[in-house]
């Protein structure tokens, strides 16, 4: 059986204390904030961020050197077979492409996944990479899998501002200032690979409603059941744990049995849509 490592990055929401734990490896996202760089987790915290984001300074997202990859992969291959490496989604960064590009140059030893995955959902397919590694599946094999699986999750985010998103040029300014005006809370979505819009809430209440009946509606009418047995389901937040933790027990209560993970959303999230956000998503479990 070949002994083979799981790689992601830091939007998957593992921290390295997390990766240690579960015998895989993660790759830092980059970040320049001023003139000065930073990599989530290594020297730049959550609680470092939001106090960044809060003083107005330019925050620049940016991916993992192609140096800093193939220096991770050469250092594992040199007492592992293979290197199963999970990047965000390919729709959302451009790090998943330079992967593939760099994986080529490796006979076969490096797989890079792209399923489309960012956050929880992220973090569920390395935990899953880990499951079929340890029964005694193939890198090749692992990729097959995780990318024929790539459309079985799904994820609603609630913003609680329009200010990042006015202030990275993702809607007008006459926008942000429309909704602001109308205290709207958009909700949003994660289908595959893109991010679009999915409603338009009043309230903070009827947002988080939103997100759970359409969390509920997918598992149901998409992937069989909101059933422990069928599904995983899990919460991501930016910056406000009591929120979160308040809107994880409304979803314990609405949908009862199942063991929620709740994660803080990566940094390179955060910085587009700002603090106070919050997300619901689901996988369809797969079976070993």
């Amino acid at each position: 059986m070949s002994k083979i490592a799981v790689v992601t990055d830091s939007n998957s929401g593992i921290t390295q204390d997390d990766a240690k734990e579960l015998g895989l490896y993660v790759l830092p996202m980059p970040f320049t904030i001023g003139e000065e760089d930073y990599f989530e987790g290594i020297n730049l915290t959550q609680e470092g961020f939001y106090e960044k984001l809060k003083d107005g300074e330019d925050i620049m997202t940016s991916q993992p050197s192609p140096d800093a990859v193939t220096r991770l992969w050469d250092d594992l291959l040199a007492d592992h077979d293979e290197v199963v490496h999970i990047p965000m989604s390919s729709g959302l960064s451009g790090s998943c492409q330079t992967a593939l590009m760099l994986a080529e140059d490796y006979d076969g030893r490096v797989e890079v996944v792209n399923n489309q995955r960012i956050s929880v959902t992220q973090r569920q397919s390395c935990i899953d990479a880990l499951r079929l590694a340890s029964g005694g599946s193939s890198a090749a094999a692992i990729k097959s899998v995780l990318e024929e699986d790539k459309f079985n999750s799904s994820i609603y985010i609630m913003l609680d501002t329009l200010f990042y998103l006015k202030k990275g040029g993702r809607i007008t300014p006459a926008a942000a200032a429309l909704g602001t005006l109308l205290r709207l809370k958009p909700v949003l979505q994660i289908q595959g690979e893109k991010l679009d819009a999915f409603a338009k809430a009043r309230t903070t209440s009827q947002g988080k409603n939103i997100m759970i009946e359409a969390i509920r509606n997918d598992m149901e009418k998409r992937f069989g059941g909101a059933d422990p047995s069928i599904c995983n389901l899990q919460i991501a937040y930016t910056y406000d744990l009591d929120a979160a933790e308040s809107f994880k027990a409304e979803v314990e209560a609405a949908l009862p049995g199942f063991k929620i993970h709740m994660d803080p959303l990566s940094l390179s999230v955060a910085c587009h849509i700002g603090p106070g956000a919050l997300a619901v998503a689901c996988t369809k479990k797969l079976k070993y």
